[in-house]
Order: structure tokens, then C-alpha cells, then sequence
């Protein structure tokens, strides 16, 4: 049963000589413009009351196709009355209720025509789905779902329509100068995202399910060959698959190779010394001494910077230097290496040099295949030292989609976590309604 609280087109002033209609009152309620209101009502519902507010759109308004936003003739009247969900009031659900048109698109055909109040194929009024995206771009989607009372997928499906309507509006590839090109894992199985994040503003800009060349290109496809040609420098790991790409659509761009996986290297060569090192003190598979215990529980103790190891480690890293002179030679090779990365510059690259020479006459296989691999990328290592470029603001972006991941106990569409990475990241979150 109805209740109804106004018939609007018979409803004259609301008080005496105040001058304010009940129609004006409502459109300011609700937020909405270029719309009519017709009657307002109460409908009971399973989940209480339901304010139930009939509209349509001001005369005059010429159809237009709700895909394109061009204009076209009436086609039919559609599917008859539709229901959208807009904002509550107090403990209150609303409604907007109006028939649905379709017109006659030159493009599209017969499609429902648009409405002023909501965006195209969704259920829930613009300032709802806006409400909610900007909520979502501060706090879990769950907890989202559960302050507006609707369903989880239909947050994440409000999400994608936000984001790909900003996306149209504002082209977030105008301006690039210095980018960051990485990958990340978003789920099991080696399921992978490449990202692209602008060094100078720390936006991610573009991001691709995959981690292959033919994503790298995709992105570039997107920039476009002029834009391309603005872009001065590439910061990158050593991955094949986004160098060849990068020298091959934008081969201006100064390329630097991330110091941090440069680091990495070291570290994962120094294990490598610690591993045969314990193998050789513990005598044998399956046996133990107490120089291999030692060394077992040494691998903080090398891996971590000097500068913050505990009293313990520096007692476990002195005895390594008084007792094992080979893996004592690993973890200074792996520190210069650090300060190498760290001083930069024509200083960096001379010792860089020497470094190399060191390495491969430091009678450590692990250190010797690292010199040659620092060989085979030398020239963006040294674009590295010049210009002082990394990815820590990619990493950075990297984690912040790992916390997504978590708080969204994963996602099952890459496309998903696109979009919702997009709105947090991208820049790409609108305002509150009736705020700019």
C-alpha cells in the first residue's frame, strides 16, 4: 500500500506567501536538475519504508541516445517504468521512478534514451554511484556495501562506470615526461598487472592485465606516436620484455635501470655464497656443526644495512670477518655495491668499474655472474648513476594495489582491480555530490 506524501502537479505554495514550491523543495533534496517532479510517496518494502519519487525530464529537453549523449529521434517507449536507487534519507531508502524511452541512435540504434539523473545501463541515480565511489576510494568496498545497503559487486560495478566516465573526460596521458613501467602480482597462479606511474606526480597514469611485450605495447598504442616522442625517461627493471618495447616506440627516452633490483642482485648472489658456505661447514647432507648453525641464522645479519643492525648481528657479522674470509668478501662486495648505487654521478660510474673488476677476480662464482650481468645492462645503470632515477614511487603504487588486493580478498577480474586502482591511484575519484 501507498502512502502518498504530495501530488505534485496539484500542489500550489507550501505555507502562505513564502513563495516556495513543494516541486523546488524536492529537486533541492534530491540534487537533481533539468527534472520535473511529478509525486513523491511511501511504499512499504522488505527492508522498511521506500521514499518513491516520480519524475521525468524537463520539457523541452531533446532526447538523446544514453551511450553517445547525441541527439535522435523517439524511437518507442521502451521497457516502461524504471526504478533508480539514489541516496537515502535519514534511515530512509529513495527511489527515482520515471518511464524509459528508447531513441533511434545513428550509431547505436534503439537505446534507452538518456536520463539527467543517472548514468547509462545502471540501476543507481549519479549522485548515488559518486557517493559511493568516493567512499570507496577511502575505505574497504565491504564497508561500503554495508553503509549504503547494497551488494558488494555493486560497488565494484559503480566503481568501473565512475572510472571509465572519468577516464573519457580527462585524458591522464596529456603531459608524460618521465615514466615508471613494472609489473605486479594480483592473484595466485602468476596472474600479473603491468603499470605505468608518471615519476612526477606519482599518478598511476595506465595499467594492463599481462606482463608481456604485446601489454607494453598496448600502452604505448594508447599514448599514441607523438606523445610518445615527448617522453625523456623510462625507469624499468631488466626485463626484456618492456625494454625492447620501450627502444623500439620511444627511442629518445633515456632508459634507468631501478637501482633497487640492482641491490636485489647483490643480495640474492650473496645468499648464494652463504648457501655453499653452510653446505661446506656442515660437512655433509643431513649433518650440523656449529660454524654451519652460526652461519644458518647469518643471513639478517648480512642482508640488513649497517647501520641498523642489532648488537647480536654486529657479533655475528665480526665473527664472519674473523673466520670466513670468502663470505666476509660477498658482504663487501654487496656493501660497496650499495654505496655505489647511493654516491651516483661520475664518481659512481668509476667505481662502478672498478667494482666489476673486483667482482669477477673475487674467486666468487655468484659475484662473477652478477659482473657479468651488470655488463649486459651497463648503459641504463649508468643512466641510472646520472639522473637518479628509480622506481620507488611504481613500488609504492605496487603496494598500495597489494592492500587493495587484501582488503578485497582478492579479485577474480583483473578489469576490477583495474578500475579500482584507477580510481585510488589514477586520480580518477570524483567529488561528493554538490561539492567541487
Amino acid at each position: 500500500m501507498s502512502h502518498y506524501v504530495s501530488g505534485l502537479s496539484r500542489t500550489g505554495n507550501v505555507g502562505a506567501g513564502n513563495g516556495v514550491r513543494t516541486a523546488r523543495i524536492w529537486q533541492r533534496l534530491l540534487g537533481v536538475s533539468r527534472t520535473v517532479i511529478e509525486s513523491v510517496r511511501i511504499e512499504p518494502s522488505g527492508r522498511g519504508d521506500l521514499l518513491v519519487v516520480a519524475v521525468r525530464p524537463r520539457r523541452g529537453e531533446l532526447p538523446r541516445c544514453g551511450r553517445c549523449r547525441r541527439p535522435g529521434r523517439w524511437y518507442d517507449r521502451g521497457g516502461g517504468r524504471r526504478r533508480w536507487r539514489h541516496l537515502d534519507f535519514a534511515t530512509v531508502q529513495v527511489c527515482i521512478e520515471a518511464d524509459t524511452r528508447r531513441v533511434d541512435c545513428a550509431e547505436h540504434g534503439p537505446t534507452v534514451a538518456a536520463v539527467p539523473w543517472a548514468r547509462h545501463a545502471s540501476r543507481f541515480t549519479t549522485a548515488f554511484e559518486d557517493t559511493c565511489a568516493w567512499l570507496t576510494a577511502r575505505t574497504a568496498a565491504s564497508t561500503v556495501a554495508a553503509l549504503l545497503r547494497v551488494t558488494w559487486r555493486s560497488v565494484t560495478g559503480i566503481v568501473e562506470r565512475v572510472v571509465a566516465e572519468a577516464a573519457a573526460r580527462v585524458d591522464g596521458l596529456t603531459g608524460l615526461r618521465r615514466i615508471g613501467i613494472d609489473e605486479v602480482a594480483y592473484r595466485k597462479g602468476h596472474r600479473y598487472l603491468s603499470v605505468v606511474v608518471d615519476h612526477d606526480t606519482g599518478r598511476l597514469v595506465w595499467a594492463g592485465k599481462g606482463r608481456d611485450k604485446t601489454v607494453v605495447a598496448a600502452f604505448f598504442d594508447a599514448l599514441g606516436a607523438d606523445r610518445a616522442a615527448e617522453l625523456t625517461h623510462v625507469s624499468t627493471d631488466a626485463a626484456e620484455w618492456i625494454a625492447t618495447v620501450v627502444a623500439d616506440r620511444a627511442p629518445q627516452a633515456i632508459r634507468c635501470l631501478d637501482p633497487f633490483h640492482l641491490i636485489m642482485w647483490a643480495g640474492d648472489a650473496l645468499d648464494v655464497v652463504r648457501r655453499a658456505v653452510w653446505n661446506t661447514a656442515r660437512g655433509g647432507k643431513g649433518r650440523r656443526t656449529n660454524a654451519s648453525t652460526a652461519l644458518k641464522g647469518a643471513r639478517w645479519a648480512l642482508r640488513k644495512n649497517p647501520d641498523r643492525l642489532s648488537q647480536t648481528q654486529r657479533v655475528t657479522l665480526a665473527t664472519i670477518q674473523a673466520t670466513n674470509k670468502p663470505l666476509y668478501r660477498a658482504y663487501l662486495l654487496k656493501e660497496q655495491l650499495r654505496e655505489i648505487v647511493a654516491i651516483k654521478g661520475e664518481d659512481g660510474k668509476l667505481l662502478l668499474t672498478q667494482w666489476l673488476r673486483w667482482a669477477a677476480r673475487s674467486r666468487l662464482p655468484a659475484f662473477a655472474k652478477l659482473a657479468a650481468s651488470i655488463r649486459r645492462h651497463l648503459q641504463p645503470i649508468h643512466n641510472m648513476l646520472d639522473w637518479g632515477l628509480s622506481n620507488a614511487r611504481v613500488e609504492a603504487n605496487n603496494t598500495h594495489l597489494r592492500v587493495l588486493t587484501r582488503q578485497g580478498y582478492g579479485y577474480r577480474s583483473a578489469d576490477a582491480l583495474i578500475a579500482m586502482a584507477m580510481l585510488k591511484r589514477g586520480g580518477l575519484c570524483p567529488p561528493l555530490p554538490s561539492r567541487s
